[in-house]
């Protein structure tokens, strides 16, 4: 009877412990992100998020909305003032306001960005340059970029920020 018992308690910390040992570092509760591509437009971030969800997920979306989805996504993107734009059961979009620093004359500072999960697949767009990471949590650095539509001419963009460099 005793053997039975342990066997019983055995098979149940293993159960217990099964979910917490195959938990990986791309998924936040029911969500599992595949990529995150953030395109940046001056100082805006349009953020559009790929991932899956839990099957037995899908019918209490179903039946009781998406509330709990957004606000999981939200907590994964790691922004609070993003709003969302579009949300389906694979994809979401989201747009950031005021994502990246204005130094004036169409130039801004996009900053280093750590998000709750690891992002597999993380691509963050300029209007001049695309960057790519796999595997990681946090885009490193920040990266500076001119806006799309500066109406001022890139010679002085120049002048205003390397004084310097027309002399």
């Amino acid at each position: 009877m005793r053997a039975h018992a342990l066997a019983l308690l055995v098979i149940l910390l293993l159960g217990i412990a099964a979910p917490a040992i195959a938990a990986n570092d791309e998924r936040y509760s029911y969500i599992t992100v595949e990529d995150v591509k953030v395109r940046l437009d001056n100082g805006t971030a349009v953020i559009h998020v790929s991932y899956t969800v839990d099957e037995g997920t899908r019918f209490i979306f179903f039946l009781l909305g998406k509330q709990d989805l957004k606000n999981k996504l939200v907590k994964i993107l790691n922004y609070d003032n993003a709003k969302i734009q579009r949300i389906d059961l694979s994809n979401a979009e989201f747009v950031v306001d005021q994502a990246a620093y204005s130094y004036g004359s169409g130039i801004y500072w996009y900053p280093s960005h750590t998000f709750n999960v690891v992002i597999p697949k993380l691509s963050v767009q300029t209007p001049q340059v695309t960057r790519n990471f796999t595997n990681i949590n946090q885009f490193p650095s920040g990266i500076g970029y001119f806006g799309i539509e500066s109406s001022v001419p890139l010679e002085q963009i120049i002048r205003e920020v390397h004084p310097d460099s027309g002399k």
